[in-house]
Formats: structure tokens, C-alpha cells, sequence
């Protein structure tokens, strides 16, 4: 997070914070395993009305943020859901309603979204996906006043539960992202399963899906910017969220090793013990600079952008799970158990390591980048 908070952003972060301790206990996490949508729709209305969902949509659009950068403000709810390995869409929803404004796209869609009467799922990965944008696999090819999706999408977050599902494929030129309503004929959606206990995934199959030209976001085979500018945005809210799922395990932690003894003394007080701590603590302070960072030139379009954002996902993805791995066998046994909460900031950040890229399809992306500016 970073160092120094406006007022009104210290206020957005503490109101969430309090309002996840209230409406998401991790008692409550727990109970929402079993649960198939992982998340209460009245409790994700009510975060809407924090301003959750309105943050990366401008003022025309019915949104708006607390500093003027809406993605700085909302790395600040994400790193609180990570803290409190919290559930609800906000990475997948955020996205659409993003893409939905900056594409003009400010109808009753939209309004649903901001309201939290809606959720939205961004159906980007493909089977095989390595963080490459080029030539997916889904089709998105325009026949007159209408378009025909043919494909397979997953994992998707929130599919299952999504009113708008966002599409992003290819048509002859380019990618073109296509807005489709749940329910509509041609689209079967099978549910996964995840190793985090709130958040929800689904393999979404287009079978020769036909609609609308006017369900086309932005123009048709020319949508490559903003796709690359939204894989850019849900990196940076997913690495927030791990780097607070890394804070909240790490102080947890922390409190158990100087209150634990072994042979008379606390574990805080063993040599080998201080010396993990050390570097436990300099990868969480390197992942709250590479996050921001990263954060940052995202939110002012900065050249350098696309590089921060790979190199910031291959570190926390290799270095928070270290931490939360150490954490665990600092605890000891009771480190593995269910009924500790440990495990709950393990899973967020072991699924957000896998999803978007995993740290070395970034290394890769990172190399790739430097040839291509190479050259």
C-alpha cells in the first residue's frame, strides 16, 4: 500500500476495513465454502455502496474516485480484501464496469454494476493461456448487424453467478470483447473448483453464440489496448490483494512466535527464527513497493507500465507464497489445521499466483518485452 494516504483515502480504507470485520468474520468465510456463489449479494450491495465497484468508471459514467486515480484507490480495497481473505466479484466486476465506460457504454448495464444489483465476469483465460494477448483461441466473427462468439473460456471468475459476461476474442484484424448476458442461448457454463474458499470460477463454453453487433465493446477487431490496459488493472487489484493476504499472515505470525514458548523461551527469541523473519519482512516490504509501483504507472499510463506489472506479478507470486509457506511452519501443526485462519490468506494468494499468469509466463513476458523494445 503506499506510504502516505489523503485523508479521504485513509477513510475509504478504514470504512471498508471496518466493514469487512463486520459483514465477513472469517467464521463466516468458512461457513461460505459450501456455499455455490460464494458471497452474499445483500453484503456485496452494501460494499457497492462504499464506492467498491464505481472507482475505475468516471463521473460521466455514474462512478468516480476519492483521489482522482480510481486505480491507486482501488489497490487500497483491494489490499483490505486480501487482509481479510474477503469474498465478492470485485476484480472481475471492476473490470467490466471499466471496460463498459471507457467504451461510451453508460446504460442500464453499467448502472446495474455500479449499484452491486449485478456482477460481471471477464471470460479472458483460455485453456493454455500464458499471459500472451495474441490470436486467443475464441472467435468473435461479425456476420452483418450481428456477431458470432464460438469458444471456450475458463477459468472465469463469478461466471456462474454473472448477469454480464465480458468476452474477449479474436476477429479477422484483432481482439474484440463482446458484452453477453447471462441466460443467453448457446452458452453453457460448468462449474470448477478452487482452492480459495469464497471465490468461484467456471469453464464457459460459446457454442456459435449469436447477437447484437451493438453487444460489440469498442470497436470490432481493435479492442488490443484495451485489453492489454484491463490484464494490466486486475494484475494490479490481485496483487494488492495478495501483498495484504501476505501483511495479514505475516503479523499473525509475528504475535504467535513471541507468544509461543519452547523450552522455557518464545520462538521469537531463536536465532534461525529472527533470521526468517528478516527475510520474511523484506519480501513483504518489497511486494508493497512493486505493487505500488506497479499501481502507479498503470494509473498514469506510464511506458513503462506493461514491464512493472510482469515484474511485480513474478515476484509476489514466487515471494508471498515463501512468506505464507514460512508462516505455516512457524505455527507448527496447528498451522495446517481448518480451524485456523492461516489457511484462508494461504489459499487467496496460492490462487491469485495461478490466475492471470503465473510467475514465470511472466518472467517470460518480461523477456519478451525487452526484445520487443530491443528491437
Amino acid at each position: 500500500m503506499l506510504l502516505e494516504l489523503t485523508p479521504d483515502q485513509d477513510f475509504l480504507r478504514e470504512t471498508t476495513a471496518k466493514f469487512l470485520t463486520a459483514r465477513a468474520p472469517t467464521e463466516d468465510i468458512r461457513r461460505l465454502r459450501d456455499d455455490p456463489t460464494g458471497f452474499d449479494r445483500e453484503y456485496w450491495r452494501r460494499g457497492a455502496d462504499l464506492g467498491w465497484t464505481s472507482l475505475l468508471v468516471s463521473e460521466i459514467g455514474g462512478g468516480g474516485s476519492v483521489s482522482g486515480q480510481g486505480l491507486i484507490d482501488l489497490t487500497l480495497i483491494a489490499d483490505e480484501f486480501g487482509r481479510h481473505a474477503a469474498p465478492g466479484p470485485l476484480i472481475p466486476t471492476s473490470v467490466v464496469a471499466a471496460a463498459l465506460d471507457a467504451a461510451g457504454r453508460h446504460g442500464p448495464e453499467l448502472e446495474a454494476l455500479l449499484s452491486g444489483a449485478a456482477v460481471g465476469s471477464w471470460c479472458l483465460e483460455e485453456p493454455g493461456w500464458t499471459t500472451r494477448l495474441r490470436d486467443p483461441q475464441l472467435t468473435v466473427d461479425v456476420d452483418g448487424d450481428t456477431v458470432v462468439l464460438h469458444g471456450t473460456k475458463r477459468p472465469a471468475e463469478s461466471a456462474a453467478d454473472a448477469d454480464f459476461l465480458l468476452v474477449t476474442g479474436a476477429t479477422a484484424g484483432g481482439l474484440s470483447q463482446v458484452l453477453v448476458p447471462a441466460g443467453t442461448p448457446g452458452v453453457t457454463i460448468e462449474r470448477m473448483r478452487s482452492i480459495d474458499l469464497t471465490r468461484r470460477f467456471g469453464a464457459v463454453t460459446f457454442d456459435h453464440v449469436r447477437l447484437p453487433l451493438t453487444a460489440v465493446v469498442g470497436p470490432p477487431g481493435r479492442s488490443a489496448p484495451a485489453v492489454e490496459l484491463q490484464l494490466q488493472t486486475a494484475i494490479v487489484m490481485a496483487n494488492a490483494e495478495t501483498v495484504g493476504a501476505m501483511a495479514a499472515a505475516f503479523d499473525m505470525t509475528v504475535e504467535w512466535a513471541f507468544d509461543r514458548y519452547s523450552f522455557g523461551r518464545p520462538l521469537a527469541s531463536y536465532q534461525e527464527l529472527k533470521h526468517r523473519f528478516a527475510d520474511m519482512k523484506s519480501w513483504l516490504e518489497s511486494g508493497h513497493a512493486i505493487a505500488d509501483a506497479a499501481a502507479i504507472a498503470v494509473a498514469e499510463g506510464a511506458p513503462n507500465a506493461r514491464h512493472l506489472v510482469s515484474v511485480a506479478k513474478a515476484f509476489i507470486g514466487q515471494y508471498g507464497m515463501e512468506l505464507l509457506q514460512d508462516c505455516v511452519q512457524i505455527h507448527g501443526g496447528i498451522g495446517v489445521t481448518f480451524d485456523h485462519d492461516l489457511h484462508l490468506f494461504l489459499r487467496r494468494a496460492a490462487l491469485n499466483r495461478s490466475l492471470l499468469g503465473t510467475p514465470a509466463a511472466h518472467r517470460q513476458r518480461v523477456a519478451d518485452i525487452v526484445i520487443e523494445e530491443g528491437q
